[in-house]
């Protein structure tokens, strides 16, 4: 097959990657004409997802891969083409679809009949077919379920491991007519391989929902399900503080039956999925008081933390804070929707100056950010951990000279490490 990949980002590369390695001919599409650029020349343009950069260098040069800013080269005859380009939201997660009309615009100018457009993006409900069918059919002249089709799949994979995840979970689908779902059926089945999972109803493989709002519900339903886990987490976690219970033993016992599955608590549910789409969630059904708490309680997660801080410390007025990690969970280098905002925020709305170390990121970066970049071994009053870098596990006072707190927000250290020093961990008293 000839094969179009749109937005060659942290997903939207491995995936055109994959494609390339099952045998078909595949190109990528990027308005960044740097990233095009360092795809042609075999070079991974970010660091970190496993075994991307071994496959480039072998797919580019055996010309199954290859990378352009024009739809013009990409679009025309393709057989399918898979559109992974970001949702922007703005603080309170308002979808703003923007770089999609433009991409779904300019896919549209391009389409030929016989094509399979499929959207992995996470969308609200509804997108696919009152959005993206009716731009597609006026920009191309075309009618969706006759000269081509459309679907939505979600990409249910994580940065750094987007291979492995590929293999290891089903592959949903949803048409919008039944030759578009047997068109995605075939194409996925072609392109990807599936490990053996016995413990799936189905068994693994790719899923038909049956209707791409099914499919678009799926993915919002999936990672809302783990927001509203976490903010029920934190809500034990907050109480067992105040009644001198160790909530980890709580979610231990609890979890040693079938039936219960409570996540950990932290100070920050971070990055582009978890805090973002349960409002996607809440954009199509404003109602749901639920999903409403729940994102109220992980947002306020970061302040409640530093809250913890100063019932510790004091006053925090003048007093100098490192927050430990910009990211917004460990080993990964991106800052969206990260608890570091909030946790400054809050330092500074305290009277304290606000410090910054993370290990991924350069003092540049760090500034460029907005903070003030901290190094180990200068001094510091106190300490919160925002991110579970591996690194900080190690820490003890020698690296944090003069700390007198230390607020796990992580529980990526203990008590026994920080002699002399006030350790607090969320959930334990």
């Amino acid at each position: 097959m000839k094969i179009a990949v749109i937005a060659l980002g942290k997903i939207g590369l491995p995936l055109a990657v994959q494609f390339a390695s099952k045998g078909h001919q595949v190109i990528g599409v990027d308005v960044n004409a740097a990233v095009v650029d360092l795809v042609n020349a075999a070079t991974e343009p970010f660091p970190g997802e496993a075994g991307l950069q071994e496959k480039l260098a072998e797919l580019v040069p055996a010309g199954r891969l290859r990378a352009t800013t024009d739809y013009a080269e990409a679009v025309p005859g393709a057989d399918a083409v898979v559109l992974v380009v970001p949702l922007f939201v703005d603080a309170e997660a308002k979808p703003d679809f923007g770089w999609m009309d433009a991409a779904t615009a300019e896919l549209a100018r391009h389409l030929t009949p016989g094509t399979l457009v499929s959207y992995e993006t996470t969308l609200p409900v509804g997108t696919t077919r009152t959005r993206w069918k009716p731009m597609l059919e006026e920009g191309s002249g075309l009618l969706e379920g006759q000269d081509f089709h459309v679907v939505f799949s979600p990409e249910r994979v994580l940065t750094g491991r987007v291979f492995e995840d590929l293999r290891k979970y089903p592959k949903l689908i949803g048409g919008l007519s039944e030759a578009g779902t047997a068109a995605a059926q075939k194409f996925y089945e072609a392109v990807l391989d599936f490990d053996d999972r016995p413990d799936l109803p189905r068994g693994n493989g790719v899923w038909d929902l049956g209707s791409a709002e099914a499919s678009e519900l799926a993915k919002l339903a999936e990672t809302t399900y783990r927001d509203v886990n976490i903010g029920l987490a934190n809500q034990f976690a907050r109480y067992a503080a105040t009644a001198g219970i160790d909530i980890y033993q709580v979610i231990e016992a609890s979890n040693s039956q079938p039936y219960s599955h409570i996540h950990q608590p932290g100070i920050a549910v971070g990055g582009h999925c978890i805090p973002v789409y349960p409002r996607l969630y809440l954009w199509n059904d404003p109602s749901a008081t639920v999903v409403a708490a729940a994102r109220a309680a992980n947002a306020g997660m970061p302040d409640y933390t530093i809250g913890l801080l100063e019932g510790a410390y004091g006053e925090l007025a003048g007093a100098r804070v490192v927050v430990l990690g910009a990211a917004y969970r460990g080993g990964v280098k991106e800052t969206a929707f990260s608890g570091v905002f909030g946790a400054v925020e809050a330092i500074t709305a305290r009277g304290g100056t606000a410090v910054v170390h993370d290990p991924l990121f350069s003092d540049a970066e760090l500034a460029a950010l907005g903070f003030a970049p901290y190094h180990l071994g200068e001094p510091a009053d106190a300490a919160v951990v925002q991110a579970n870098h591996a690194d900080y596990a190690q820490l003890g006072p020698d690296d944090l000279p003069g700390v007198k707190v230390f607020i796990d927000g992580r529980r990526v250290s203990s008590a026994e490490r920080w002699p002399g020093v006030a350790y607090r961990v969320i959930g334990k008293a």
